[in-house]
């Protein structure tokens, strides 16, 4: 049996305790395959996805904005396309780290409420050869409200900003304070693709605002336009 690790101020709270650490290889090792076959019952749909398909074809980088709730149906759709994440170095954020990498994302380590800094500078690294993705309200919201660390980016490194909403028809809701939504198997999932956003370098704090801002009103067209399309009938158009 390992033991405990030596008391250690700078490193997270569960890296200190060999039950917290089996804990984490437990529901990565058992996560990844139980998703990944979830993942390939679902049927998945997108709006908007000539935005994706422009700045593939343009070879630009940019970065992907969700809500943290919806992570799951969002990660189906964007798989195995190298895209770094920003998750926690809290317990919940390793093992997430760990399932993602399984479905080809990368992961920058920190959160706008510890660490922020230092994966903001992970990802300025990276995204010069990988798209970024955010979970904009995360890691403990409030649930609906983006935190400022994705307008930074932008403005940083003058990428677009890709607002996404991922829905599936038939669901559960966990009673989280994100409200996660996982795809019941077999169901349909629509992913819906917001025009770009783009924050200029010379943006000043109160445009920053201004960003986040647009930036939630966007992810909410984006949620509209998911939850009017799986109101139709698959295979349909507005």
């Amino acid at each position: 049996m390992t033991p405990d690790a030596p008391d250690d101020p700078a490193r997270p709270a569960w890296q200190r305790s060999w039950r917290r650490r089996a804990e984490v290889a437990a529901i990565a090792g058992l996560g990844a395959p139980l998703l990944g076959a979830l993942g390939r019952t679902v049927r998945l749909d997108a709006i908007g996805r000539e935005h994706l398909e422009a700045l593939d074809k343009s070879g630009e980088r940019y970065i992907v904005a969700l809500w943290h709730g919806h992570i799951l149906p969002g990660m189906y759709y964007f798989r195995d396309r190298g895209i770094v994440v920003v998750t926690s170095e809290n317990f919940d954020g390793e093992w997430i780290a760990r399932i993602i990498h399984r479905f080809g994302y990368g992961a920058a380590r920190g959160s706008t409420s510890r660490g922020g800094a230092r994966a903001l500078r992970s990802l300025l690294r990276s995204i010069a050869h990988q798209p970024a993705a955010f979970t904009v309200d995360g890691p403990r919201g409030p649930r609906g409200v983006a935190q400022p660390g994705v307008v930074w980016l932008a403005r940083a490194t003058g990428h677009p900003i890709l607002p996404i909403h991922a829905a599936a028809d038939r669901h559960w809701t966990m009673k989280s304070w994100d409200r996660t939504h996982i795809p019941k198997p077999g169901s349909r999932v629509v992913v819906a693709i917001g025009a770009p956003m783009r924050v200029a370098r010379e943006t000043d704090e109160a445009g920053l605002e201004t960003a986040r801002v647009a930036l939630e009103q966007a992810l909410g067209k984006a949620e509209a336009a998911c939850a009017a399309a799986l109101a139709r009938p698959s295979g349909t158009r507005e």
